[in-house]
């Protein structure tokens, strides 16, 4: 039990121990485009800005975060670029600017970049049948009956097949194992062996895919929006069509291009003491620890066999990295004299694909991004219409805003932080950091 001197003793103290933000320093794989720029020649206020270095330290002097990288950029520039806290509280250590992140289902983005561009090569129609390309789904159907005692299922066939878009847009009825919704999904892919993302075991794509399409679907494709490992699927579907192992595609065809020298799905050795670590709140201890668990290995960017590319949730980077993929959105597909993708792509990745089929409310659904509708303006804080975004399991957020040519990066690295406001509240004070 704490009283109320020693409460505001421990505050004071975190005030006093957490780091300064550091700012920003060039490193490998740093870009031209991005550089650091005054924020008033940008369009950006000062002051206002100052006020996410208020709240960040506000956050982590009331154990909301135990520290983060934030970045802004607006016009293909960084106003701002910070670390804040501790990335290790145990030990003191600070965050650092080029920290890497496990970006988690930030990777789906990229998956979908990578199809994409395979895509535009007229390698595929959107509406194709993956079944065309990965046979066993031909078979899968939809869950009918479960059986509490042996996790066995039956299911119907389906009237409409498994498409290429069906993936993208989290419709076509496949689950997600240990973070989905229905415990009997859950149950059915432990039993099957399903691997969901973050592992160090020996697994591969190849064998793990054919095994996920045996698994039973939520519903009919196309009838519902359940978010899904869809775009682990796609990660095997670009091996395939590429002729190439997904790592190595996205290293050639995408982080190579952008200067993403830092996005890995498992990192080289000169890079694994970058990698921050999970924390989740002790509230015995009433500080900051690792986060463990027994359902993954936690270091899975660092050890273990490294052979899974896992297409919904397997990378890690830092935020100027990923401003990168960001920007090169907002420039219409282009980023450092690179294309990737054309403007008229990423018109169609950014459209309404599924109706009101999810119920964002304040925003649409398009290939791998929600996006900003009229609602999400009226409601404020969002953006602009056309703003995309999405968010990491580790506590990780993005926005882009194609209008205001705008980027927002928030990094953070926790479990379980459940007071954590600044992802909303960074958002909303970004935008009201413009000043033109």
């Amino acid at each position: 039990m704490k009283n109320t001197i020693c409460l505001l003793l421990l505050l004071a103290l975190a005030v006093g121990c957490r780091q300064d933000p550091q700012p920003v320093t060039q490193t490998e794989g740093t870009t031209e485009n991005l550089v650091m720029a005054d924020p008033t020649g940008q369009g950006m206020s000062d002051e206002r800005l100052d006020r996410i270095d208020s709240m960040l330290h506000h956050a982590i002097a009331g154990d909301q975060i135990p520290g983060a990288v934030a970045l802004v950029a607006r016009n293909g520039k960084i106003v701002l670029h910070k670390a804040y806290g501790l990335a290790n509280v145990r030990d003191s250590l600070p965050f650092r600017p080029d920290g890497i992140f496990r970006i988690a289902s930030q990777t789906k983005a990229i998956t979908a970049t990578a199809v994409m561009m395979l895509w535009e090569e007229g390698r595929f129609r959107l509406d194709d049948p993956i079944a065309d390309y990965i046979p066993e789904f031909a078979d899968t159907g939809v869950l009918d009956t479960f059986r509490e005692a042996d996790s066995s299922f039956t299911t119907t066939p389906l009237e409409t097949p498994i498409t290429i878009r069906h993936l993208l847009t989290h419709t076509s009825g496949i689950g997600y194992g240990m973070i989905d919704g229905d415990p009997r999904f859950r149950k059915a892919y432990a039993k099957a062996g399903i691997v969901d993302a973050f592992t160090a075991r020996p697994v591969t794509l190849a064998e793990n895919i054919p095994k996920l399409a045996r698994m039973p679907l939520h519903h009919e494709p196309g009838e519902g929006w359940t978010y899904s490992e869809g775009l682990d699927v796609l990660g095997y579907f670009v091996e395939l069509v590429s002729g190439k192992p997904f790592d190595a595609f996205l290293k050639e065809r995408i982080f190579d291009p952008l200067g993403m020298a830092d996005t890995w799905f498992y990192l080289p050795e000169d890079r694994a003491e970058r990698l921050v670590p999970v924390q989740y709140w002790d509230p015995d201890d009433g500080d900051w620890r690792p986060f463990t668990t027994d359902v993954f290995d936690i270091d899975y960017p660092k050890q273990g066999a490294r052979t899974y590319f896992a297409g919904g949730a397997g990378l890690s980077s830092t935020a100027i990295d990923y401003a990168a993929f960001l920007q090169m959105y907002l420039n219409g597909g282009e980023y450092n004299g690179q294309r990737l993708l054309s403007r008229t792509t990423i018109e169609t990745m950014m459209a309404n694909q599924i109706g009101d089929l999810w119920s964002g409310g304040p925003k649409d659904y398009g290939l791998a991004f929600a996006i900003v509708n009229p609602d999400g303006v009226a409601q404020g804080g969002e953006g602009g219409i056309g703003t995309f975004d999405w968010g990491g399991y580790f506590n990780t957020q993005y926005f882009a805003d194609p209008g205001e040519q705008l980027i927002g990066i928030l990094m953070k690295q926790t479990q379980g932080a459940g007071k954590d406001e600044t992802g909303w509240k960074f958002r909303q004070m970004v935008f009201a950091a413009i000043d033109d």
